[in-house]
Order: C-alpha cells, then sequence, then structure tokens
C-alpha cells in the first residue's frame, strides 16, 4: 500500500504539481509586472488625462507586458519540454487563452467599477488584481497545460523526441531494413 501511495504521489508530481509550481512562479512574475505597470499608469506616473491612465486603458497596457514576459517563462521553463517548433502559432494559441484570461479580469475590474461604483483605487485593485487573478489565472493554467503545452501536440518537442527515439529503434529492426538502408546509404 504505501508503495502504492508514493507512486501515485509520485505521478501526481509529474503529471501536475510540477507544472503549477513553475507555473506559479512564472505567474507572480507577471503578476508583479502587472500590478506594478498598472498602479504606476493609474497613479499617472507617465502622465495625466489619457487613456492609458483610466482602469481600462491601464489594465490593457499592464496585461499586455506581462504576457509577453510570462509567455517567455512558461515556453522556456515551465513547459519546455512541451514547448512547439511552430513558436508563431504557439504564441498565438498562448495569447489568444491570454486574451481570455485578461477580458476575465477585466469583466471583473468593469463590473466592480462601473457596475457596482466602486472607483477607488483599492477597489480596483481587489477586482482586478484579486478576484480577477484568480479567476483568469485557473482559465489560463488549464487551457496552456492541456490545450497551447499539450502532450497531443505532434509539433511539440516530447513529440519530436518521441518521434526520433522510434525512428532510432526501428532503424535496423530486422535484416531486411538494415540492408535497404546500407543500400541506400
Amino acid at each position: 500500500m504505501p508503495s502504492r501511495l508514493v507512486t501515485l504521489a509520485r505521478l501526481l508530481y509529474e503529471k501536475l504539481l510540477r507544472y503549477l509550481l513553475k507555473f506559479g512562479v512564472v505567474g507572480l512574475t507577471g503578476y508583479f509586472i502587472d500590478v506594478g505597470i498598472f498602479n504606476a499608469l493609474r497613479l499617472g506616473v507617465f502622465g495625466d488625462g489619457h487613456f492609458f491612465q483610466g482602469p481600462i486603458g491601464a489594465k490593457i497596457v499592464s496585461a499586455g507586458i506581462a504576457t509577453v514576459v510570462t509567455w517567455f517563462g512558461n515556453r522556456y521553463w515551465t513547459f519546455r519540454e512541451h514547448r512547439r517548433k511552430n513558436y508563431l502559432l504557439e504564441l498565438a494559441e498562448f495569447s489568444t487563452v491570454s486574451v481570455g484570461g485578461i477580458l476575465i479580469g477585466l469583466a471583473c475590474l468593469w463590473v466592480s467599477h462601473y457596475l457596482l461604483g466602486f472607483t477607488s483605487l483599492l477597489a480596483d485593485n481587489i477586482s482586478s488584481n484579486l478576484v480577477g487573478l484568480v479567476l483568469g489565472t485557473s482559465f489560463r493554467f488549464l487551457l496552456y497545460r492541456f490545450w497551447v503545452y499539450g502532450h497531443h501536440r505532434a509539433d511539440g518537442l516530447t513529440a519530436r523526441e518521441h518521434k526520433a527515439e522510434a525512428a532510432r529503434m526501428a532503424l535496423f529492426e530486422d535484416e531486411q531494413s538494415a540492408s535497404e538502408a546500407a543500400a541506400k546509404g
């Protein structure tokens, strides 16, 4: 029984927790970038009276910059063994999911600020950077893990390595294959 429990724990770590921990570190970095830029724009650090000083404009800019940073972190660290050869398609899918997460955060901010009338900086931060963050992050993790960097991707690094391994193992499976390979080479 204990060995079965250890096997289950190891499997859970390899299939989910390892990614969740790395995703959390990358996400925390993106979070600090997002919150820092959001608050700098809202407080007028980059000037007054423009669209990007308002709550929606500030969130679009801060989330956009944080998205680029987190794409690099997730591509080259969190899901590195599943990154894809076609990085432009991967970036497009990552961005699509990120936009979905951003829209979730923006919706929380919009409801709080404009529908409910909570217009203070604190209320904007709670609705966007707490409620919106939890909902948007859950959405992003699931779609990054199982769609953008899913094991099923034919052009993913893992899939390419499996194909290469299968090709190496099948290279000289029988005498006829060896003879044909020698004749070609």
